[in-house]
């Protein structure tokens, strides 16, 4: 059995697509995770709210990624690595993430969706592909209703991700985020689950 084999065989989430695996790793993915954000500091890094002084070190990611298994035990939020399909689960490079944060409950079941992929990824469509299965199961497995995505207004290529989902612009927030030392303005964007099967939208 590999290193880690045990605890990626219990995963509480598993996603896999034509192309990708996404998962919530085991704190024993530390390494392979801060390898990717190591990778795509200049990448993802201008457009990331400010990240704590140990963010690139295995000794935080093995926390946080313990901490990630916690969170979505208690419905608070979920964060999967992407991962490409054709090597072994234990082993694979991380690619990308995505995560469903602030899940809130009660009469709006809803979270904020946030994601990233590796600048030598782009391109592909991966993106799109990872983050299709991704709402899927949000809205299925999950239970939620709505979605909320925001972006810099200068990010094309986030913009034309969201809306190959089907997402759709609600607002323009000014000096919404905290992103690299300045308070910067996002186009807000949602999803809303589909109606289920023979649901009857009326009377």
């Amino acid at each position: 059995m590999k290193p880690g084999s045990a605890m990626i065989d219990k995963s509480p989430v598993l996603l896999t697509t034509e192309r990708l695996h996404l998962m919530l790793l085991p704190p024993d993915a530390a390494e392979r995770v801060l390898a990717y954000h190591v990778a795509n500091k200049d990448h993802l890094g201008p457009v990331s709210p400010a990240r704590p002084a140990t963010f690139f070190s295995v000794a935080y990611w093995r926390t946080r990624l313990a901490q990630d298994r916690e969170d979505f035990r208690h419905d608070v939020s979920l964060r999967v690595f992407i991962l490409p399909k054709g090597q072994p689960l234990a082993l694979a490079p991380v690619i990308g993430n995505a995560t469903l944060a602030h899940i809130r409950r009660g009469p709006l079941q809803a979270a904020d969706l946030g994601y990233g992929l590796d600048h030598r990824h782009e391109g592909k469509g991966l993106m799109t592909e990872a983050l299709r299965a991704f709402c899927d199961f949000a809205f299925s497995a999950m239970g939620l209703h709505r979605l909320q995505a925001s972006h810099l207004p200068e990010n094309l290529r986030s913009a034309a991700v969201l809306r190959r989902l089907g997402f759709i612009p609600e607002g323009y927030a000014r000096d919404y985020l905290l992103i690299n030392g300045q308070w910067r303005d996002q186009v807000l964007n949602s999803l809303v689950a589909p109606a289920e099967p023979g649901l009857r939208s009326g009377p």
